[in-house]
C-alpha cells in the first residue's frame, strides 16, 4: 500500500515536471516571437504532402478584377493596378505574423522562379501594420519575388477576413481563383493552369 502511494506521488510529480517543461517551451517560443516560425514550419510540412491545393475551375470566373489601386514595393517603387491589365496575376495577401503565410512562402517562391515572366506576375501584398517588418522578413528569407504594401484603399474584390488568401487574375481581367488559407501552388497542374491563361 505504501509503495503504491509512492508510485502515485512520483507519477504526479513527473507529470507536473513534464507540463512545466511544455509550458516553459511554449512561453519561450511565444515571448521570443519564434512561435510563428515553428508553427509555420510544421504547416509547411503539411503543405509538402500536396493535400491542400487551390481549386482550379474552367467554369465561369469568380468575379471581375478591380485595378483601381496603388501599391509600393520594398524598394519604394510605385505600381498602379492598371499596369497589371492584360497579364496573368498571382496576388497573395500575407503577413509576417501569420504562420500559414510563412508556411506557403517557400512553395510560392519556387512557383515564382518557375513561371514568372512579363506575362505572369506575382503581387505579394503584406498586410503588416509596419511594412519595415515585411521588408526585414524578405531580406532574412531571401525570397526572389517583390513584396508590396497598399498605398491606396484596397478594392473590395480583394478583401478577405482570412490570410493568407490568394487570387489569380486572368489577362481578361477575371478573378479565376480565390483560395482562402494556405495551399500548395507549385504543382504541375497549377503551373500549367497559369501558363494556359
Amino acid at each position: 500500500m505504501a509503495e503504491e502511494k509512492k508510485k502515485k506521488k512520483r507519477t504526479w510529480k513527473r507529470e507536473l515536471i513534464e507540463w512545466g517543461v511544455i509550458i516553459s517551451i511554449g512561453a519561450f517560443l511565444y515571448l521570443t516571437g519564434l512561435h510563428t516560425q515553428v508553427i509555420g514550419a510544421v504547416q509547411g510540412l503539411v503543405l509538402k504532402t500536396g493535400i491542400i491545393k487551390p481549386k482550379i475551375s474552367e467554369e465561369e470566373p469568380i468575379s471581375k478584377a478591380d485595378y483601381n489601386f496603388t501599391l509600393i514595393n520594398q524598394e519604394g517603387n510605385v505600381l498602379e493596378g492598371d499596369d497589371l491589365k492584360g497579364k496573368t496575376v498571382f496576388l497573395n495577401l500575407w503577413a509576417t505574423w501569420c504562420p500559414p503565410c510563412i508556411a506557403e512562402m517557400p512553395d510560392i517562391n519556387n512557383l515564382y522562379n518557375e513561371v514568372a515572366s512579363e506575362d505572369i506576375v506575382f503581387i505579394m501584398i503584406s498586410l503588416d501594420d509596419d511594412f519595415n517588418k515585411a521588408k526585414a522578413f524578405l531580406d532574412k528569407k531571401g525570397y526572389d519575388f517583390n513584396i508590396y504594401a497598399y498605398a491606396s484603399t484596397p478594392p473590395s474584390v480583394f478583401y478577405s477576413k482570412i490570410i493568407p488568401t490568394s487570387f489569380v487574375i486572368s489577362p481578361e481581367g477575371n478573378v479565376v481563383v480565390r483560395k482562402e488559407g494556405m495551399a500548395k501552388y507549385n504543382s504541375k497542374s497549377f503551373r500549367n493552369f497559369l501558363n494556359s491563361l
